[in-house]
């Protein structure tokens, strides 16, 4: 016996093309934008323009001095060395918190977000006291160009674990050993199998990463001793350019850090898109 379904009179299936957006989802839309345009959108706006206040020439001019230009190649290149460091050690760490068991498992999940609750300053003063020049580790990395490695590298310690971590505590075990099974070898089911699903998570603490070690400041103002040539970075830089009343290369210096940010970010985004085809 065949029973024919048919739709009951006056009651219609909910739309979800062309779904109007009800009074309460305006408002609330409306004051996300406000606030986000308040934050966000128009002091970068605010930024471009006083940048270009000045004409190109005086732009390239302020951007390629000598001083800034060492600056910037040194602010961007470590930004870019410690944040494919983080993308390695940091998957490790978030591999070793979610799938080992050892005493001291919660003090190091403790210990990796210090670096979040600590003050830039006093980060500063606590590398300095190890490796400063009076170090009981016989380090004396203070005032040199590795000291922008070491504070960058503290300050960005957390980002790729704390996002990879919950995804990883996610992943479907069966799938790792249904591939084991039919053959799959350990780096095999992590480049398949593993390493697509946290493609974004990785690429995510990334961009993180280095857009946090490009902006940094605090940690360095103790450490790095701001030595142009050697162990100055941006943000020094805007900070000098402003207290000489030169709000126009200040502000062009932080478009380029924009820009480089921005491209970094798009850059990351297709880097884990296509990982995560391929996988």
């Amino acid at each position: 016996m065949t029973v024919a379904l048919e739709a009951r009179p006056g009651r219609s299936r909910p739309s979800l093309v062309g779904h109007n957006l009800t009074m309460a989802s305006g408002i609330g839309l409306g004051v996300s934008m406000l606030w986000f345009s308040l934050l966000v959108l128009i002091p970068l706006a605010a930024v471009m323009v006083t940048a270009s206040s000045g004409g190109w020439a005086e732009f390239w001019r302020s951007i390629t001095n000598d001083q800034t230009a060492a600056a910037i190649r040194l602010t961007v290149t470590a930004a870019a060395v410690v944040t494919l460091a983080n993308i390695v050690t940091g998957t490790a760490i978030a591999w070793v918190l979610v799938r080992d068991r050892f005493p001291g498992k919660g003090l190091l999940e403790l210990v990796i977000d210090i670096p979040f609750a600590l003050p830039t300053i006093v980060a500063g003063l606590v590398l300095l006291s190890l490796y400063g020049n009076d170090s009981p580790l016989g380090l004396h990395l203070a005032n040199t160009e590795w000291s922008i490695y070491l504070a960058f590298l503290f300050v960005t310690l957390p980002f790729v674990v704390r996002m990879v971590q919950p995804v990883l505590e996610e992943l479907d075990l069966e799938v790792e050993e249904a591939a084991a099974s039919l053959g799959a070898s350990r780096a095999t089911i992590f480049r398949r199998v593993v390493l697509p699903s946290l493609a974004p998570a990785i690429a995510a603490g990334a961009a993180l990463s280095f857009a946090r070690a490009v902006g940094e400041y605090g940690s360095l103002v103790l450490l790095s001793g701001n030595l142009p040539f050697e162990s100055e970075v941006t943000s020094v830089r805007i900070l000098s350019a402003i207290e000489n009343d030169n709000q126009a290369a200040a502000t062009s210096i932080a478009a380029v850090l924009l820009v480089i940010s921005l491209l970094v970010i798009v850059a990351l985004d297709v880097l884990q898109r296509r990982v995560a085809r391929r996988g």
